[in-house]
């Protein structure tokens, strides 16, 4: 299970991302992107690379959190397609990719990765969307009814 207190973002991570919440067991970051509606979850689980590496336990509780924000991506964006990936190849901590992904986007159908530099939130985008997401995870109950068609990015 986590280990909050001794849990701490790779540095990587930490320079490009910005805190949501806590799960159960994962931390949610927002990846300071405003090209992608992109979101990160991080097992608090120090010194793992891999979802194998977890326990079984935590490998269930971590596919339901997937899950959760999967969901709270189509229900805020209304996606074409949802990018879930664990890549890794540069940040060795194990983090699991939740992209939003649309036709008309600039990257459509590439990957997100290495398209172009990252374009930064301005605070008050920043601040709205983690807002945004603060409270759809709050009705997640109603997560089909709750979303909206509009783009927040």
């Amino acid at each position: 299970m986590s280990d909050s207190e001794s849990f701490s973002l790779h540095p990587r991570l930490l320079g490009e991302s910005v805190f949501v919440l806590d799960l159960e067991l994962s931390r949610l970051v927002l990846m300071n992107n405003k090209r992608f509606p992109w979101l990160l979850l991080v097992p608090r689980v120090q010194d793992i690379a891999e979802i194998v590496d977890l326990s079984d336990k935590d490998q269930g509780i971590l596919w339901g959190e997937i899950a959760r924000i999967s969901k709270l991506l189509r229900a805020l964006f209304r996606p074409d397609k949802l990018n879930v990936a664990t890549i890794g190849n540069l940040v060795p901590q194990l983090h699991v990719h939740l992209i939003a992904r649309f036709r008309t986007d600039e990257a459509w159908p590439k990957p997100t990765f290495g398209f172009a530099p990252p374009l930064p939130y301005t605070r008050d985008g920043r601040d709205a969307l983690t807002a945004r997401i603060l409270a759809e995870l709050a009705t997640e109950g109603q997560l089909g009814e709750a979303g909206t068609s509009e783009r927040l990015i």
